[in-house]
């Protein structure tokens, strides 16, 4: 590719295939946006596939010129039921599209010079290696999770699975290359029920990448997990490029927001980093009775906050008071940059850890499911920009320890204060990231080299 042929640069086509879930499409669609912004002329096309279902949800979002939509048929469930049997959705992801996808590709002009897949589905290297495109696989989670699911025998050969984590939570992992120490209870939940059935489907793909793939792209950044990256770079003969945070940073610089509407206002109003953003997902929930206890405890720290809260919301409104402010839905990125923020109150999903870290926030974790545990380890004890929310709890949540109402109160009071010598060492360590991460994306910071190198290995159509 990249050659002269009768005067016409060739063009470089770039299929994208993101898993059909929004915690994986939103960061593929990133990096898409900034593989365009990096070459803005006709010279890169990509073609984003989707199912009908999911074009039908972003098919109107605005895009570059350079990306286009194609769709795979609606052989999978439905994303609105999805949560109702996670398991059952996985395997139809593994098994129905494949075919789909492989017809389109070879219907697809021009020819297309390589895929940029999610690991986890995990046939698209197969369809790349058999027509001979190289396959850059995308994983959307941390490269630690990464590099745990792909030293898996590990654990089996430490006699660490399957385990009982209610009575060995806290024997400590230390062999696995890149990671540091952890405790059995901040794996992630591979000892569930629930994470045993994802287990298999997780590990398929990081071997799949490991086996098949010509890159391995990740979205997190170098400075952020260096050991891990090392260690990965040391272990592959493909390219190993972190090219994070693929989070929709572009949007921000491009467009300042125009609409004063009742959030900005009331953001505007608020004194500077006074306020605790609280968003619990979009995805799996706490319990009701710890769902009461957070919402009270929360009310009456005193706190100001803003709660994005999605189906049973209005329930909250009435509970709330009048220090916070209830929201369906906000640009999150863009709040969390707001003057107003002091702090963000999440599940630890790999999206919202990474937009914490860009806007230099501390997080209060309260994780839930499969990476979110990992990921809230990574924050408290390997960056310690945070508190936890739930004593590490483990097992199924029917037999949860609940925290009560007063010590969320006196957590959010200790969390969100100023003043405290801890509180001023946290922020200023959330601080520190924050001018790492920037710097990884500004010109020949280590992402935007990485970008760069990938780009420039695809276009000249090389295989490793």
């Amino acid at each position: 590719m990249g050659t002269v042929k009768d005067n016409h640069i060739s063009v470089c086509h770039v299929v994208a295939l993101p898993y059909p879930g929004r915690g994986h499409i939103n960061p593929m669609m990133n990096l898409c946006k900034l593989l365009s912004s990096k070459k803005p002329d006709n010279t890169l096309l990509i073609t984003f596939v989707v199912t009908e279902e999911w074009h039908g949800f972003i098919g109107s979002d605005p895009k570059p010129d350079n990306i286009r939509f194609a769709t795979l048929p609606n052989a999978i469930p439905s994303e609105l039921v999805r949560a109702k049997d996670f398991p059952g959705f996985v395997e139809a992801v593994s098994t129905k599209l494949e075919a789909p996808f492989e017809q389109l590709v070879d219907r697809l002009e021009p020819p297309v010079s390589a895929i940029v897949a999610d690991p986890y589905v995990v046939w698209a290297v197969r369809v790349g290696n058999r027509r001979n495109i190289p396959v850059a696989a995308v994983w959307p989670m941390s490269a630690s999770v990464f590099s745990f699911l792909h030293h898996f025998e590990l654990l089996k050969q430490n006699g660490h699975f399957p385990l009982d984590v209610a009575e060995r939570g806290d024997e400590i992992v230390d062999y696995i290359p890149g990671l540091g120490t952890t405790s059995i209870a901040d794996l992630p939940t591979i000892f569930s029920a629930d994470g045993q059935k994802v287990l298999g489907r997780a590990i398929e793909a990081v071997s799949g990448v490991a086996d098949k793939a010509q890159y391995l792209l990740s979205t997190s950044v170098y400075e952020l997990e260096p050991q891990v990256f090392d260690t990965l770079k040391a272990k592959f003969a493909f390219p190993v490029y972190p090219i994070g945070p693929s989070i929709p940073h572009l949007e921000l610089s491009e467009s300042p927001p125009t609409d004063h509407n009742d959030l900005n206002n009331w953001l505007d109003s608020q004194p500077k980093h006074s306020v605790l953003y609280i968003s619990l997902g979009s995805f799996l929930s706490v319990s009701k009775s710890q769902m009461d206890e957070i919402v009270a405890g929360v009310r009456i720290s005193g706190v100001r906050f803003l709660w994005v809260a999605r189906g049973d919301a209005s329930k909250l409104k009435d509970g709330v008071g009048d220090k916070g402010l209830v929201v369906p839905w906000c640009d999150q990125l863009r709040v969390l940059c707001h003057d107003s923020i002091g702090g963000f109150w999440s599940h630890c999903g790999w999206n919202s850890t990474l937009e914490a870290v860009y806007a230099g926030l501390p997080v209060l974790t309260c994780p839930i499911f499969w990476d979110q545990v990992p990921d809230s380890k990574q924050i408290v004890e390997d960056w310690k920009i945070g508190y936890r929310v739930l004593k590490k709890k483990v097992g199924a949540a029917e037999h949860e320890h609940l925290v009560t109402r007063e010590e969320i109160a006196e957590l959010v009071q200790r969390f969100m204060d100023l003043e405290s010598k801890e509180g001023k060492e946290m922020r200023k360590r959330a601080k520190q990231l924050q001018e790492t991460c920037h710097g990884a994306i500004a010109k020949g910071g280590s992402s935007d080299k990485n970008l760069d190198a990938f780009i420039e290995d695809i276009s000249r159509g090389h295989h490793h």
